[in-house]
């Protein structure tokens, strides 16, 4: 096959690896896997019962339609308006995808050309760089910087250029925990207006904001017209592996992310859709439970690793935290992730990989909080022995 490469480089980093090498070693020794962002419980009992019930009731055990199903459609779009008050369209402005990841693939894959630039908030969440090469355009990465990790947004401004084509942002942001205030989203929502810049923010998490709130930057002037945004149900719901996203979005920019994503995966998880549509309706109670029982996993974590002797960057949302881990005498989180299962039995990820260049995040590490307290409690109980 001569000397051509079988996969671009821009397509498998570090990232890669490292996701599949820690959680092999958490295997091999028996540790406790805090890297990688799945609960160790299912959500809410009756959502599983009604996935059951539409797969014995035999709905959606076939295609189920390509934008995904009426009720599930018409679930996203009140979802929406009681909680962001954005009205959309279920029939024309709203599509179902097989996860928030198509749904961002879908996105970048439909309105971008070869060598648009795309300014991104790095760290950022692996797949972003990898659909970003796909499309055949520039990632222009906006660095947040430790301890605050709040957006340098004269830098943001100063990035844009004239073949500038699309902010993707992130909040509440994987993996640092940013939630973008409100004054921050108006002046990214300026510049974006002021360039006519298309926007796609992936706002997974929110329903998880232990400081302030998720403010959806659609909501804002000017912004609704080009916003592409998407959300999942797997991380509200704690059934990560039923892979249900969305996007919402004026006609047009739907249409166009439709378009590429038929040829993803056409369609996906049709009983499952029946199940999240009634998950979305569930009460005010269930969201409210459900993340103050996250900020109390928080807690719990961060002030095991700051006893542990780590410095923690404290989360507004997610269920990440970042550390650093120089007051432990540490400078490469790399290798001090590969070593920390034979030394405390404990799994976390270097955020090293969620950047373009490495040094950036060299001495930082990202732990999970989406455990069993007692899981977290015997983490903590272990890291203690650092």
């Amino acid at each position: 096959m001569g000397t051509r490469p079988l996969l671009n480089r821009r397509l498998d980093g570090l990232g890669t690896t490292i996701f599949a090498e820690m959680s092999a070693l958490a295997t091999a020794t028996g540790s406790i896997n805090l890297g990688q962002g799945f609960p160790d419980t299912d959500g809410p009992e009756e959502i599983r019962e009604a996935a059951v019930r539409a797969l014995r009731e035999g709905r959606g055990n076939q295609y189920p339609p390509g934008p995904g199903i009426p009720e599930l459609r018409s679930a996203i779009a009140e979802h929406q308006q009681r909680f962001r008050g954005l009205a959309y369209d279920p029939d024309t402005e709203v599509l179902v995808t097989a996860g928030a990841t198509e749904a961002i693939a879908a996105a970048l894959l439909a309105l971008l050309e070869p060598g648009d630039e795309v300014i991104a908030l790095e760290p950022f969440y692996d797949s972003y760089a990898a659909c970003i090469a796909m499309a055949g355009a520039v990632r222009v990465p906006l660095t947040l910087r430790a301890p605050d990790f709040r957006p340098d947004l004269d830098r943001l401004r100063a990035l844009v250029t004239p073949r500038t084509r699309l902010l993707l942002l992130n909040s509440p942001h994987n993996p640092t925990g940013l939630v973008l205030s409100p004054d921050e989203l108006a002046a990214i929502a300026a510049l974006a207006v002021e360039h006519d810049l298309l926007v796609v923010t992936d706002e997974v998490y929110e329903h998880l904001v232990f400081a302030g709130a998720h403010h959806p930057i659609a909501a804002l002037p000017g912004m609704r017209e080009r916003t592409v945004s998407i959300s999942s149900a797997g991380k509200t719901f704690s059934f990560t592996g039923w892979k249900v996203g969305w996007v919402t979005a004026p006609a047009p920019l739907v249409a166009a992310v439709r378009t590429a994503k038929q040829y993803l995966t056409y369609v996906s998880a049709g009983p499952f859709q029946y199940a999240v549509a009634e998950a979305l309706r569930l009460p005010d109670a269930y969201f409210e439970d459900f993340r103050a029982d996250l900020r109390r996993k928080r807690d719990l974590l961060a002030d095991g690793l700051a006893a542990a002797g780590f410095r923690v960057f404290n989360p507004e949302g997610t269920y990440f935290i970042t550390t650093d881990i120089t007051p432990l005498g540490e400078k490469d989180g790399v290798e001090f992730c590969r070593a920390l299962p034979e030394r405390c039995g404990v799994v976390a990820i270097p955020n090293a990989v969620f950047y373009d260049d490495p040094e950036a995040g060299r001495p930082l590490v990202r732990f999970t909080f989406c455990k069993k307290d007692e899981v977290l409690q015997e983490a903590v109980t272990r890291l203690s022995r650092i």
